[in-house]
């Protein structure tokens, strides 16, 4: 059986995951996993993404900020960026994966 560490999941995890439970090949399942992943990007992209009793998926604006160095305290300026922001469903619950 395949042990996963949840907090560091790769595409390559999650289509090992999909190869076991369907019996479809790895590579094949690597394709459908990273065209759905750009499916999603476009989605998110475009409007907010919610995905019924899982979350939402939605494009946050961050500002120009300035931050500080930790080992050495020199302050430099973050630029503004775009990240993606996601809240889970009150219905999320997680149950056993495997």
């Amino acid at each position: 059986m395949l042990k996963i560490n949840y907090l560091n999941l790769t595409k390559k995890d999650i289509s090992k995951k999909v190869s076991q439970k369907t019996g479809l090949s790895t590579q094949y399942c690597e394709e459908i996993i990273n065209d759905l992943l750009i499916i999603l990007k476009n989605i998110i992209k475009s409007d907010k993404l919610n995905i019924k009793n899982f979350g939402s998926f939605k494009l946050r604006n961050k500002p120009e900020r300035i931050g500080r160095n930790p080992k050495n305290k020199i302050e430099s300026i973050i630029s503004a960026r775009k990240s993606i922001s996601f809240t889970k469903s009150k219905n999320f619950k997680l149950k056993n994966l495997d």
